[in-house]
């Protein structure tokens, strides 16, 4: 029995051995095949791009914080301020400049610990319209105002500077949306200095202009036929530097400080148009010209009627130079709510006038339109360019400001005088006359 036990356990040793064996070796099989059908070029190469790339990672990394970091010094060291607000117009970012323009009074040095509401930091109600346009049109917007600060406490008030502001918003991503903030104090002041010495110089210059005019043409009659067109040259040369003297008092009377206001009163707007029709009509005559009106026949609009009638001379006047011989100048006046012409793709206006004058000459060039209502800016000869006829009638300084060349002002005081109506001016070239088309937006009064 013993003998039989020690036996079968031998023999179960064996087998138990025999089976490990063939285990391994079934093991090496497979492994050796597995590493047969892999491969390794690729698989080395795996490996090998792994460990060049997480150190490259780590370095792009590192570049991008130091770019961050950089961006944000830079900003902070900006001349201009600068703020960022999240999708709720909490503050989340400003630097320096910022803090100080907007009187923020915040140890804000960089990203905020604390994200508050920008009205709360910040009471300018311009800036949140501002931030808000952006994010809603998503595109970047700009927007000047001034800036007027208001006291924290209502008990002591404390009087702050007011100073204009300009801004530029950008949107950015997940609702936030970064501004940029520039001080305009010192360009406002280099603009009023500009407009007081023109003003000063052209108080200067009339006196003198006025002498020599009068001294030309006491001599006229005193001389030779044969010398007679240097003094005729003489006085014109004379009146057309009067007209840009009286030019550039009447631009100084309208802006700033020495601007009296208007005398607004009901002005029959269409009675308006002719009479200064008739004043022009002598230049209109000389080129064959003709007045197209198209509106109604009465109009009142509240208006300061010197002012106005000036802007329509200017008008007219400006259509009549530019246009060809035997050609026609149109007026058209649409009341508040009209309905405009199918070209006009804009909507009705139930609160504003509209006053159109267009003519049949050459048009704007597309780079002149931004720049029409500038001061001393002439447009393009081709667009310049007048009747040698004109020139040669004899026109009162009083009637028409421009004979022959232009002093470059006449729109610019066009577009005064309108501004200070409330009203806004545009300029294009109509669709189907091709010519020079000046809108004028102007707000309704309704007749008592």
């Amino acid at each position: 029995m013993t003998i039989f036990a020690y036996l079968l356990g031998l023999a179960t040793g064996a087998l138990l051995l025999f089976w490990q064996q063939g285990r391994q070796r079934y093991r090496e099989r497979r492994l050796i095949k597995t590493l047969q059908a892999t491969d390794w070029h690729a698989a080395l190469g795996q490996v090998e791009q792994l460990v060049k790339t997480q150190p490259q990672q780590q370095r792009q990394l590192r570049s991008l914080g130091t770019s961050r970091d950089t961006l944000e010094r830079i900003l902070q060291t900006a001349p201009i301020g600068y703020l960022q607000v999240d999708e709720e117009n909490q503050l989340i970012w400003c630097n320096d400049q910022a803090n100080r323009l907007l009187k923020m009074n915040q140890p804000l040095t960089g990203s905020v610990q604390r994200r508050r509401l920008l009205l709360e930091v910040a009471r300018s109600y311009e800036l949140d319209a501002l931030i808000e346009e952006t994010r809603e049109k998503q595109t970047h917007c700009q927007r000047e105002w001034m800036l007027y600060q208001i006291s924290p406490d209502p008990l002591h008030p404390k009087e702050e500077p007011t100073f204009p502001l300009r801004g530029y918003a950008i949107p950015l991503d997940s609702g936030e949306v970064g501004v940029f903030l520039e001080n305009r104090q010192e360009a406002a002041l280099l603009v009023q200095q500009r407009d007081r010495w023109t003003s000063d110089v052209a108080h200067e210059l009339k006196t003198p202009l006025t002498s020599i005019r009068l001294v030309a043409e006491t001599l006229q009659p005193r001389v030779d036929e044969s010398q007679r067109r240097w003094l005729d040259r003489l006085v014109n040369e004379t009146i057309r530097l009067s007209n840009l003297v009286e030019d550039l008092l009447n631009l100084s009377r309208l802006q700033g400080d020495q601007f009296q206001g208007l005398s607004l009163k009901p002005v029959d707007l269409p009675q308006l148009v002719q009479r200064a029709w008739v004043s022009l009509e002598p230049l209109a005559q000389v080129k064959a010209l003709k007045l197209a009106y198209d509106g109604p026949s009465h109009c009142l609009a509240n208006l300061d009627e010197p002012l106005f009638h000036r802007v329509l001379l200017n008008l007219i006047d400006n259509a009549i130079k530019h246009s060809p011989s035997r050609a026609t100048v149109y007026v058209r006046l649409l009341e508040p709510g009209a309905p405009s012409l199918g070209y006009d793709a804009e909507e009705p206006e139930p609160e504003r006038l509209i006053l159109d004058v267009m003519d049949m000459g050459p048009g704007f060039n597309a780079k002149d339109l931004p720049y029409i209502f500038d001061r001393f800016y002439r447009a393009d000869p081709s667009r310049t360019r007048t009747d040698p006829l004109v020139d040669l009638v004899p026109v009162d300084a009083g009637t028409a400001t421009e004979v022959g060349r232009g002093t470059g002002l006449g729109l610019a005081i066009v577009s005064q005088i309108i501004e200070a109506h409330n009203g806004t001016i545009t300029a294009a070239n109509h669709p189907e006359l091709g010519g020079g088309w000046l809108r004028l937006r102007l707000p309704a009064t309704q007749p008592e």
